[in-house]
């Protein structure tokens, strides 16, 4: 006990800093090959997240926290030209980040402020589609554009652990003392333009088949089974999707700040831990 008081003393920023519990509730999305627009709502799903928050100042933060989204887009959302080629996916994405923050405004001051972020982050992915029958397929062990064939060295194939820079911006209000209540957009910038397993051009049918089987050709184009569409594989070298533009994923929703140092003081308070100097001297 004496040795904690003495701590707390001397150190008073490292026992007590400004330590704050984050959750998040919202949507996630994604923007890529199958579905153009830079930000809707449209085939969102729910997100989640949770974190811890550091408060330097006021004014600047460190956060980190691991966060779970599930995206997925259809073709025939797509814009008109592009849903008879008839391509899906879903993947869920699991995330851990590291940002910085910066507050406008200091809340302790002021009620409100507007607020932005960006750091680092690792997710997980792994795009799937259900077939003909509904079967949950798995996309990336198909090749579907020739990724690690041999007749394709160039196409490699590639990791479901990425790199993102994750940045954003929202308001936050103030509650209470305690509780933090915020609006936010964050986005993620990739470095993979196979979030959905579409990328580039369409690769030989008969080499395909021979290297992945029936299933990769069935998975990797989807016209045949559109009213109307072309029964027909298409051409090697035929445009699949766009490599100029990589993959976005994002967030949108709530986050709820709580902080934890009056908790914990309240607490250690109750116990007569920092309330007792006559039990020290």
């Amino acid at each position: 006990m004496k040795r904690l008081f003495l701590l707390v003393l001397v150190f008073p920023n490292m026992v007590f800093a400004q330590w704050h519990l984050n959750l998040f509730g919202g949507i996630s999305n994604y923007s890529g090959d199958l579905q153009g627009k830079v930000f809707t709502m449209d085939q969102s799903n729910a997100g989640f997240g949770i974190g811890l928050q550091y408060d330097f100042t006021p004014h600047v933060s460190a956060l980190s926290g691991v966060y779970y989204g599930k995206v997925g887009a259809s073709d025939k959302f797509n814009k008109p030209i592009l849903q008879q080629r008839n391509l899906s996916f879903q993947t869920q994405i699991f995330e851990w980040n590291l940002m910085g923050e910066y507050n406008l405004f200091d809340l302790s001051v002021k009620r409100f402020t507007p607020y932005g972020f960006a750091g680092i982050a690792v997710f997980h992915f792994n795009p799937y589609a259900y077939d003909t029958l509904g079967n949950k397929v798995y996309l990336r062990p198909l090749s579907t554009e020739g990724e690690g064939l041999a007749a394709y060295p160039d196409r490699k194939p590639y990791s479901l652990f990425q790199f993102a820079i994750p940045f954003g911006a929202g308001i936050k209000i103030r509650i209470t003392d305690n509780v933090v209540l915020a609006y936010e957009v964050s986005f993620r910038k990739l470095f993979t333009d196979y979030l959905d397993d579409v990328s580039t051009k369409y690769v030989d049918s008969a080499t395909l088949a021979q290297a992945k089987g029936p299933l990769a050709i069935e998975m990797s184009y989807r016209g045949n089974e559109v009213k109307g569409g072309n029964p027909n594989y298409p051409a090697a070298g035929t445009v699949r999707g766009n490599p100029k533009n990589k993959d976005w994923y994002y967030f949108t929703g709530i986050r709820v700040s709580i902080g934890l140092d009056n908790m914990i003081n309240k607490r250690m308070n109750k116990k007569g831990i920092i309330d007792c100097p006559k039990k020290v001297m």
